[in-house]
């Protein structure tokens, strides 16, 4: 079983988590082979997605360890369960739960908790989740960020919603330990006319604009 440190580190280094977010798992694969053309090695699965679960099982087996497949969605601890039995490297939840918290810790997974408020941050913290999802981003963007961090410096902060190639870099000099980036990078619309040339496009600009970011 890969090193729950070695997951956080390589989340960290990559600094960003493309999400996939569809109503059909129709062309999923091809879409995960493109952002690791482009560049990007670390996806999360939303659970909202059809067969999301097989799909991971899948890209797991097919990607091996060159690409890290999460789930994310995940609401409940017996999702969380069954998601990483399935080969699932992370969780991301859209918000507090700690039960998740602790069937994560249980089997030693990354956990990646979706909150907002300074109470709920803390709360989770104090439960042992490893990064928070500050979301949504779109809520206050770079200066809620900063304004959370101040009193809250040893949080990791992955800020999540909202986030382009304008905004990217801004939000990780902030201070943020990771991007998640769903829609400006991998939409329902490309997935849906399987433009991956397009995907690969995108996730290539993510990428360039986050090698602009000195993050030592």
């Amino acid at each position: 079983m890969p090193r729950k440190l070695d997951t956080l580190n390589r989340i960290y280094d990559e600094a960003i988590v493309a999400i996939i977010r569809a109503d059909s798992s129709d062309g999923l694969l091809q879409a995960a082979q493109a952002l690791q053309a482009g560049g990007l090695g670390v996806i999360e699965v939303t659970m909202t997605t059809p067969g999301a679960l097989r799909l991971i099982e899948e890209a797991s087996a097919h990607f091996g360890d060159a690409v890290l497949f999460g789930a994310g969605s995940v609401l409940d601890s017996e999702t969380a369960r069954l998601a990483i039995l399935a080969g699932a490297r992370f969780l991301v939840t859209p918000t507090l739960d700690i039960p998740t918290i602790r069937m994560a810790n249980r089997y030693s997974t990354p956990v990646m908790m979706g909150c907002y408020t300074p109470s709920e941050i803390k709360t989770a913290w104090e439960q042992g989740a490893d990064l928070i999802k500050l979301f949504p981003a779109t809520q206050g963007g770079i200066d809620y960020l900063k304004a959370v961090r101040a009193p809250l410096p040893q949080v990791e902060f992955v800020p999540t919603g909202g986030i382009d190639a304008d905004n990217a870099a801004d939000f990780l000099r902030a201070g943020a330990f990771a991007l998640g980036i769903g829609s400006s990078l991998i939409s329902e619309a490309l997935l849906k006319r399987g433009d991956y040339d397009e995907i690969a496009r995108r996730a290539s600009a993510f990428r360039e604009v986050i090698t602009t970011v000195n993050r030592m």
